[in-house]
């Protein structure tokens, strides 16, 4: 397993499972048989199922070595966790783990853990079942929760049965134990890695800037969820809290980081993962970086 570099920054993607995950015309409300097919020639076959709408997504973390410290970027869909409503992410066992000690890292080694924002898929690995109880999987970690994001799900998630359960087998226990810190955007991990509240996707939505020498990278999250969002960003998901907020967040940055030499790393895109947003006759488009 190859890393990226930024600067002297080591980055790996530590990947759960990756294949066809939902069809563009369901995940984006607001697309249209013409916005795909416009789009499906250069998708196809890395990004989208030939001749289907399907997206293929990966559900991977980011690690992350800075020669201090050692950060997880999101915890994937976890194991064992009870997920009756996704039956795909039910009790399920996943590879997940032996693929972060394949990038050198055993769970005692995270110094933090960074949650872009508290989805089912972004935190699962936060806890493991150890004697009929979740507790944290990282025990020398501090894991950073935004305090936007904290805040409202600890409200929201009375009305939201399955939320409800993600935060209490997965966020709850992390608090419990006394390894929780709330940050907001000023807060700084380690020298030239910075959090941005990017909000939309959910209220508290964050990205983590890394800039060292010279070059820089941002991790964002679902800021969004596919390359097709790059030449779209108006497409806002169905899981998306405000779909106004998140179309307004998502087209600011692309405008923000068109033909520059910052690397974005987006959660769900597949593949290399990495790339650099590129203008393209009068729009964008994701160039993906060489694996």
């Amino acid at each position: 397993m190859k890393p990226r570099h930024c600067g002297d920054v080591g980055i790996w993607a530590v990947g759960e499972w990756t294949g066809p995950y939902r069809d563009a015309l369901e995940m984006y409300p607001d697309a249209t048989p013409e916005i795909v097919e416009r789009h499906r020639h250069w998708l196809e076959p890395d990004c989208m199922v030939p001749g289907t709408g399907q997206m293929i997504f990966a559900f991977q973390s980011y690690l992350v070595r800075t020669g201090r410290c050692t950060i997880l970027i999101d915890t994937c869909v976890g194991e064992d966790k009870e997920r009756p409503d996704r039956p795909n992410w039910h009790r399920r066992k996943w590879p997940w783990l032996a693929n972060l000690k394949a990038a050198g890292a055993e769970p005692e080694e995270i110094d933090f853990v960074l949650c872009t924002h508290l989805h089912v898929d972004h935190v699962g690995w936060n806890t493991k079942l150890q004697d009929g109880r979740w507790v944290p999987t990282f025990p020398n970690a501090t894991y950073l929760f935004g305090e936007t994001e904290y805040r409202h799900w600890e409200v929201a998630v009375r009305e939201i049965e399955f939320m409800r359960q993600t935060f209490a087998d997965s966020v709850l226990p992390v608090v419990e134990a006394g390894r929780a810190e709330f940050i907001d955007s000023d807060f700084e991990i380690d020298t030239g890695l910075s959090i941005e509240e990017t909000p939309g996707h959910t209220p508290g939505h964050v990205c983590l800037n890394l800039a060292r020498g010279g070059e820089t990278a941002v991790f964002c999250g679902d800021l969004m969820h596919h390359p097709l969002q790059v030449p779209e960003p108006q497409l806002s998901t169905i899981f998306c809290s405000d779909a106004e907020q998140s179309r307004r967040t998502r087209t600011a940055f692309v405008e923000r980081y068109a033909d520059t030499d910052t690397v974005i790393l987006p959660a769900h895109f597949p593949g290399a993962s990495a790339g650099r947003i590129r203008a393209e006759n009068g729009s964008a488009r994701f160039a993906f970086c060489a694996e």
